[in-house]
């Protein structure tokens, strides 16, 4: 059965906060939560903005807890969550294709959460310190799951051009006229 995995960070909002929310933003949140309940989707929360996303194969505490593993593998403050969820969306794809492909998630993510609450905490998600969830993958970055996941981030993070204007980048200079006259030579300090 599909599911939608809703992220938007539920923090308690005083009247006056939501007072703020334009009309236009008001109804944007309320069809999307009436939208993913007439769905019988699932929500969870996130830090940026509302958006969803619809899953095949993972559980939507699964697609949190990968979510979760590549923010903590490549840390970008200035990121949100949907740029993390579209870098692990490519799992829950392949997960929907290939039954061994989502044990080796759904054991990976049971493995990490296990080593968790043997830390002290109920779920790696839920594990509060970043420094303490880094020592929770340092204890699986030999095991096929963190490789997988791992290698499928440095593509599916770093190929969205909305990571590149994070980061400065202008991406392919081919289209452009190449470098050469788009301040290759711009060097004034020699």
């Amino acid at each position: 059965m599909e599911s939608i995995i809703h992220l938007e960070k539920s923090v308690s909002r005083s009247p006056s906060e939501l007072m703020k929310l334009s009309r236009r933003q008001l109804l944007k949140r309320s069809l999307a939560v009436c939208g993913g309940y007439a769905l019988g989707g699932s929500f969870l929360a996130a830090s940026d903005a509302a958006w969803a996303m619809e899953l095949k194969a993972l559980s939507p505490e699964s697609m949190a807890t990968l979510i979760q593993m590549a923010r903590d593998i490549y840390p970008h403050d200035s990121f949100g969550d949907a740029l993390y969820a579209a870098a692990v969306k490519g799992h829950d794809d392949t997960a929907a294709g290939d039954a061994e492909f989502k044990q080796m998630i759904e054991e990976g993510i049971a493995l990490l959460n296990n080593n968790a609450m043997q830390a002290g905490n109920s779920s790696y998600v839920d594990t509060g310190w970043e420094s303490d969830r880094v020592a929770l993958l340092k204890g699986i970055e030999d095991s096929t799951f963190f490789s997988t996941l791992r290698g499928g981030l440095v593509v599916g993070l770093y190929n969205q051009p909305a990571v590149w204007e994070k980061l400065g980048y202008e991406g392919s200079s081919f289209e452009k006229g190449g470098y050469l006259t788009r301040g290759f030579d711009d060097i004034n300090w020699l």
